[in-house]
């Protein structure tokens, strides 16, 4: 089975053609992402509408470069898969409509994939990871533990009462004067940094449940970056460095407690997936690989190039989703919200 997928949910445009096996197991056949950072940087983050429009420019060409490098038609296509939401509605839009438009022409099934379900499966693509397993979902606009039973059947079990994680990272760069996207740079400077010049807290950290909060401790950022004015070289590393290690210990906290619960309801020996964009902080899969030492769980990362948004994980949904006998019709809306638990299952 062979799946076009369509991803325009933020500021990456990509397609990509995936292939799944009879077995279950999948192959990228071709992967492009169009990044827009240059659009943004000038704005401090992500403006919907030029989003929006960089997308309508850039996507039958990415679609053309992939459907090339997968060496297919779309004849020999068996679906399409777009993503409908989450995200910025503009930006859905286009690449809901441009799959439906596919769909129509080739007379190929549509599936419109959610996003975060997307991120969930990925490890489905890459490992062939089998059901049930618990996910870490760490995006920009995202912050999750989800149990992952079965296709279409996700359990959040904590989610951000505040902002997500990406976010937090984005806003400290800015508040720094690191510039955006803000994650890498408050990774390159940590590692020059001292993570215990700052007691910086650890939301939630040792409380009942897995919800996260990432609020507070970015104020007491701020706090202290306002106190240390005018910030030297040495300093802004520093504070990067804390910033990055209460993040990282808060990560661990509240994944241990998930893992507690997760051997509880599913048995020992569980499977812990962490995906997102923030996936590709080292020290966040470095503190993991040690977590799941400690409670005996298999650890499965994606590789970098498809931690952040991308379409081998849409087209792999789809072809998921398509192997179930789903599918969806050409009235499906885009849905700037769409929570994992109001997904359909088979």
């Amino acid at each position: 089975m062979r799946v076009l997928g369509i991803e325009t949910s933020c500021d990456e445009t990509a397609a990509a053609v995936v292939e799944r096996q009879p077995d279950g197991s999948g192959r990228i056949l071709a992967n492009v992402v169009l990044s827009q950072l240059e659009e943004h940087a000038a704005f401090g983050g992500v403006v919907p509408e030029i989003a929006a429009r960089a997308h309508v420019e850039a996507l039958d060409r990415l679609i053309a470069q992939a459907m090339a490098e997968a060496g297919c038609g779309f004849a020999g296509l068996d679906g399409i898969a777009a993503t409908a939401g989450p995200g910025l509605i503009g930006g859905l839009l286009v690449g809901l409509m441009t799959g439906k438009a596919i769909a129509a022409a080739a007379g190929k099934p549509l599936v419109a994939v959610n996003h975060l379900e997307a991120h969930a499966l990925t490890a489905r693509l890459t490992d062939a990871v089998a059901f049930p397993y618990l996910v870490l979902l760490v995006t920009g606009g995202h912050t999750q533990i989800v149990a992952v039973e079965a296709l279409g059947r996700y359990r959040c079990w904590g989610t951000t009462i505040d902002d997500a994680v990406g976010e937090a990272f984005d806003k400290v760069a800015k508040m720094l004067g690191l510039g955006w996207p803000g994650g890498p740079a408050v990774e390159r400077q940590a590692a020059e940094g001292d993570p215990d010049r700052f007691a910086f807290p650890r939301p939630l950290a040792g409380r009942p449940g897995c919800d996260f909060s990432f609020s507070g401790l970015k104020t007491a950022v701020r706090i202290e970056a306002q106190r240390l004015q005018p910030l030297d070289d040495r300093d802004v590393a520093d504070i990067c460095a804390g910033f990055q290690a209460a993040v990282v210990e808060t990560l661990a906290d509240r994944t241990a407690a998930a893992l507690h619960r997760f051997r509880a309801g599913y048995g020992p020996h569980p499977t812990l997936v962490v995906a997102g964009g923030v996936a590709a902080n080292q020290a966040v899969r470095a503190r993991l690989v040690e977590l799941a030492g400690r409670h005996d769980a298999r650890l499965f990362a994606p590789p970098l190039a498809l931690c952040g948004d991308n379409a081998a994980m849409v087209a792999w949904a789809g072809a998921e989703r398509l192997a179930a006998g789903l599918a969806d019709g050409m009235d499906t809306p885009a849905r700037a919200r769409w929570p994992l638990e109001e997904i359909g299952s088979p």
